[in-house]
């Protein structure tokens, strides 16, 4: 049986300012899964991804990407990830086309190879006519597009998306979405964070709900429903609103009801 994409086993972050971002979190994603990781911001998402791409320091536990550990096998591990951060952090400057190219560069990659892919990648994400322009001319949406194509020029087998649609308009982000789950059906693995719950809800196989450090809930997006979904989000046929005036997916719901304060 081959080893599961990411497994997260017992991991702990508190900061030096003494916050307590992770406690004690246990985590797997199956190969080929499309799986979300959703909670409410500050319940330690970002903190998760960090240390798994070996952007932060964990205080203890362990995380395998593919099998490598992160700590013993460092190099191998992040061969296997593409990152789409929150933030756009590339050169407004450079030209599209050298930004994926040379991203490809920190991998070995020679221009020979790298350049046909970055093409390929940009012209299948609606970017074709914008290779030889500076990336400070792209919109938001198209900015995004072109962190996903930078992510992927590795040919990573583990592609982690955090808030990658954030400001996309609707259009945009259901063209990405397509695009995505083409290359899921293909057997890439997708980790995703959205507060966009109701995208979640119809995209991803898997989904664990984090919250103040914990995981408080995961399974398959069925399981996950079934069990904390109250069955009381029934809408008024006159408004179409459920009780007390929500308007939502079963996910939103079950959301908000493991997150709120009580």
């Amino acid at each position: 049986m081959s080893a599961p994409a990411l497994k997260i086993t017992g991991l702990k972050k508190t900061y030096r300012n003494g916050v307590v971002a992770l406690k004690g979190v246990s985590l797997e994603v199956s190969e080929g899964d499309f799986f979300a990781l959703l909670g409410p911001n500050g319940a330690g998402k970002t903190s998760i991804i960090g240390i798994t791409t070996g952007l932060v320091n964990k205080t203890s536990g362990s995380i395998s990407v593919f099998g490598h550990d992160i700590d013993a096998e460092t190099e191998l591990a992040k061969m296997q990830i593409g990152l789409v951060g929150q933030e756009v952090n590339f050169n407004p400057f450079e030209k599209t086309l050298n930004i994926v190219v040379n991203q490809a560069g920190y991998y070995g990659i020679p221009r020979s190879v790298a350049i046909p892919r970055a093409e390929k990648l940009l012209t299948e994400l609606g970017l074709g006519e914008k290779m030889g322009e500076n990336a400070m001319t792209l919109s938001g949406g198209m900015k995004r597009r072109l962190m996903i194509a930078r992510a992927l020029v590795n040919e990573p087998r583990f592609l982690i998306l955090d808030e990658p649609t954030a400001g996309v308009d609707v259009e945009l982000r259901r063209g990405m979405w397509d695009y995505l789950t083409s290359l899921s059906k293909k057997g890439l693995t997708i980790l995703l964070t959205t507060h966009y719950l109701e995208e979640a809800e119809q995209l991803c196989k898997h989904v664990a709900i984090i919250n103040k450090g914990e995981i408080v809930a995961s399974g398959t997006m069925e399981e996950v429903i079934a069990k904390h979904h109250s069955g009381s989000g029934a809408k008024d046929p006159s408004t179409g609103l459920g009780a007390g005036g929500y308007r939502g997916g079963k996910l939103e719901e079950v959301f908000l009801k493991l997150t709120s304060e009580k």
